[in-house]
């Protein structure tokens, strides 16, 4: 994916996905679209602020509110998937529609709810029967349904955002995902192999919303999990933080330069977590070789992730939570070859800076606020994954102790 990044490109568009989002967007588009819209949404993102400061102040704000939501519980007990995806989801929000949703919006609820089925759905038995028999599948009633009406939902959400855009015109300064979207339509209309349009629009917009929520929160769901299983690196973080950073002070991506232990925590969670153990089928689009095999036009690359991510060769520890994957022995911050968490090549997730932004920011901040504890008379922490589109943790309750 490296070597020949090119040649495994193409993306498997099997019946399910097919049914899902007709080879429309970004992720489950191949060839000329794919090109055009990953092309467009890239150059996007930079424009909205993407590696710019403009961009970390949404991260920010979403992080302080979700620390007040956690300081109002008072240290007691918790679920904290559903605030955490509330605040994460807020931020693509922000770039995409140009606002945020409050807590007690019910169209937004039911939009995460949505997104976190498809996620459940994904690899799941009845997703496998689908792609095998999708002829008789899509005559029977089924979770199945359920999953594609939960993404009609979704695109119904961004088309009713899209009309609001539409209503009120493209302003001379543009706010968002939407207003270059609309902008650009208008000026590729004379283009003749132009696949800039509504539908696409949307596939791309649900595309950016699935991959810039589910994955982010569930990974920060992960790190709370493991610092209630791990109280001394918890506590190593706090005192990293305590010396580096103010008390009331904004915490900045940047940081993470001043923060090394803090940054390796982040990784190693990542790393550890391994949330998409096996990335999404790419297709080889002309014959290649692959460590001196030849494989075929057509034929399909499973990117094995977790082989990277657990290569008893390049981890110390593979198995085991551990930091110092990402620390030398005077306690500096190393990057490691071996750490692909976001995938590789040409179809690297291409929300990698924003997600890596999030994942420090929301952390340091929690951190730096609260101590993580299991609740009284709790004893036994699973951390086992879920199988499903993302490898979840058990559901758990955690108590945010403010310091």
């Amino acid at each position: 994916m490296t070597t020949h990044p090119e040649d495994v490109s193409g993306r498997l568009v099997t019946p399910f996905f097919r049914a899902m989002a007709k080879g429309k967007g970004i992720m489950l588009a191949t060839g000329h679209t794919w090109k055009q819209q990953r092309r467009f949404a890239l150059r996007t993102l930079r424009d909205l602020g993407l590696g710019k400061r403009g961009l970390e102040h949404r991260v920010q704000e979403e992080a302080h509110y979700l620390v007040d939501f956690f300081a109002s519980m008072k240290g007691k007990p918790l679920d904290p998937s559903f605030p955490i995806v509330h605040s994460i989801s807020n931020v693509i929000c922000a770039v995409v529609f140009g606002h945020r949703f409050s807590r007690e919006d019910k169209g937004f609820h039911e939009l995460i709810r949505a997104t976190e089925h498809l996620f459940k759905f994904g690899g799941s038995f009845i997703h496998n029967l689908y792609e095998i028999f999708p002829w008789l599948m899509c005559h029977l009633p089924g979770p199945h349904k359920k999953a594609l009406s939960c993404y009609d939902f979704l695109s119904s959400f961004t088309r009713r955002e899209i009309r609001m855009h539409m209503e009120r015109g493209i302003p001379d300064e543009r706010q968002d995902f939407i207003d270059f979207y609309l902008d650009h339509i208008d000026k590729s209309k004379d283009e003749p192999r132009s696949t800039y349009n509504e539908d696409n629009m949307v596939h791309s917009i649900n595309d950016l919303f699935l991959g810039g929520s589910e994955t982010t929160s569930t990974t920060l769901n992960w790190g709370l999990l493991y610092m209630v299983a791990n109280p001394g690196i918890q506590e190593k973080v706090q005192k990293e933080l305590d010396a580096v950073l103010g008390p009331s002070q904004l915490i900045c991506y940047e940081d993470r330069r001043e923060l090394p232990y803090t940054n390796a925590v982040v990784h190693e969670i990542q790393r550890f977590s391994n949330i998409v153990s096996v990335g999404m089928p790419r297709v080889c689009v002309r014959n290649t070789t692959l460590l001196g095999f030849p494989l075929k036009k057509g034929t399909i690359v499973f990117p094995n992730i977790a082989s990277s991510l657990y290569d008893p060769e390049q981890w110390e520890t593979p198995q085991q939570f551990n930091p110092g994957h990402f620390l030398d022995k005077d306690g500096n911050f190393v990057s490691q070859e071996a750490f692909l968490p976001f995938s590789i090549g040409h179809r690297v997730c291409l929300g990698e800076h924003l997600a890596r932004t999030e994942l420090f920011i929301f952390f340091a901040s929690l951190l730096r606020a609260f101590t993580f504890r299991l609740p009284e008379g709790v004893t036994k922490i699973n951390t086992e994954p879920i199988l499903g589109g993302t490898l979840q943790p058990h559901p758990y309750r955690v108590c945010a102790i403010p310091r």
